[in-house]
């Protein structure tokens, strides 16, 4: 009866858990009729060796995920994927068991400790300092870093891990943040030479001089580049500043179509908010408006900017734009630093958003400095906790164990004292 008990109590616990991870606004409820289409995909038998159709796939995403499913649907894009998909084996993760990876010590323990706390601070499931989310997203991160020694870990892999690890368990949200990084292309802009990210940020600007041109001039009259405000959009895939129901249905796109997502979402907000953002005129308010009103999205705009990104092709661009980085690079390389006038105005600029970059960086590691010895004196007492309450379940063990032999001992006595006794009202037999 106790171990039912307990068995009732895990299950409370889960579906207390699953409320808790799940508690957002949804973006594109799903009807009935959507619901079902999902219900009956996720239930086909054999599902994992049989390959969907594409469209009816994109269909049923762009008409909503619903978020008791969500996280079922994300496995089965990845199945999905990689039926029709196989990564050549030079570019494919070792298959190191995520057991295994828990087991090991890695070198990313401080930076990934300092990150917890900032990862969804208000969140109720990550809020509790070392509580069941934050050991979890510890864990995930962990193994990650092991697993991939060259990216370890980077600031940004919190979020996208966290989101994971709202709607699966944490070796499922292990295995997805595996498939995005290696599969869906997000592994590359984590990379430590950080090179990805910075033509990124170009290909961002290039795009905005293609689709709005009127805010590509007023942010370079200012001289914002997309580095000032778009870096954590695409390291921590929006989930760092944007409501959790829109993250949700960013990361369905991601699932079914990849990095580019990232792009299409990022031009659709800057062209949707052009209007607000051409209002303001110096940097440090449009930076403002970018950073910290922009994401307080309100429903119909988020959802309008999703119908939007589904609409979109940007992929030749993106390739494009690409070479177009290199072969200016190897200009700038080439040419005498002198030479052009408008290269130096380039060059400056640069100089100017590293430097600011380079402040907020120097902030952001006084900060963690100190999280850093809070988080050390915290585990150490952990420690000694976890060490005493060893030593009391030892000696609550050894107690146990002799009250129940002197329950043994107290029975045997009592079957001894219950055996037969001489019947004393009856006269003693009398000799002939």
């Amino acid at each position: 009866m106790e171990k039912e008990n307990q068995k009732l109590q895990a299950s409370e616990n889960d579906l207390l858990n699953k409320r808790l991870k799940l508690d957002y606004e949804e973006i594109t409820p799903c009807l009935k009729e959507v619901t079902a289409v999902w219900e009956k995909m996720l239930s086909t038998p054999g599902r994992s060796k049989i390959k969907f159709d594409m469209e009816k796939m994109h269909s049923a995403v762009g008409q909503g995920v619903p978020r008791h499913h969500r996280g079922e649907i994300w496995k089965f894009l990845a199945e999905q994927y990689h039926l029709k998909h196989q990564l050549p084996s030079k570019q494919q993760p070792k298959d190191t068991p995520y057991k295994e990876l828990l087991k090991q010590l890695t070198s990313q323990q401080h930076a990934i400790l300092i990150d917890l706390g900032r990862t969804f601070p208000t969140h109720p499931y990550f809020s509790a300092q070392l509580g069941a989310g934050q050991l979890s997203l510890y864990n995930i991160l962990k193994a990650y870093s092991l697993l991939d020694q060259e990216v370890g870990y980077c600031q940004g892999l919190s979020f996208v891990a966290g989101i994971l690890l709202l709607h699966m368990g944490e070796e499922e949200a292990f295995h997805m943040l595996k498939f995005l990084m290696f599969d869906r292309g997000l592994r590359k802009q984590y990379r430590p030479d950080m090179i990805i990210l910075q033509i990124q940020m170009y290909q961002l600007s290039r795009l905005l001089h293609d689709y709005h041109r009127d805010l590509y001039n007023h942010l370079e009259e200012h001289e914002i580049g997309p580095s000032l405000y778009a870096a954590p959009w695409f390291l921590t895939v929006f989930a760092s500043q944007f409501p959790l129901g829109f993250v949700a249905r960013v990361f369905d796109m991601i699932f079914l179509q990849g990095s580019e997502v990232i792009f299409k979402v990022a031009l659709s907000l800057l062209g949707s908010h052009k209007p607000l953002i051409l209002q303001h005129e110096n940097l440090e308010t449009i930076v403002d408006f970018i950073k910290n009103t922009l994401p307080n999205l309100g429903l119909v705009q988020m959802e309008k900017t999703i119908n939007q990104v589904f609409e979109m092709d940007i992929s030749k661009q993106l390739q494009a734009y690409e070479v177009e980085y290199h072969v200016l690079q190897e200009e700038l390389i080439d040419s005498s630093p002198l030479s052009d006038n408008q290269r130096m105005d380039k060059l400056e600029k640069t100089n100017s958003s590293l430097r600011k970059q380079n402040l907020d960086l120097l902030e952001q590691l006084q900060v963690a400095n100190g999280r850093i010895q809070s988080l050390e004196a915290t585990v150490e007492k952990l420690l000694t906790s976890e060490s005493k309450l060893k030593q009391a379940a030892l000696a609550l063990e050894l107690e146990r164990s002799a009250l129940l032999h002197t329950v043994e001992e107290l029975r045997r006595q009592a079957a001894e004292l219950g055996g037969p006794r001489p019947d004393r009202t009856q006269p003693p037999p009398t000799g002939d």
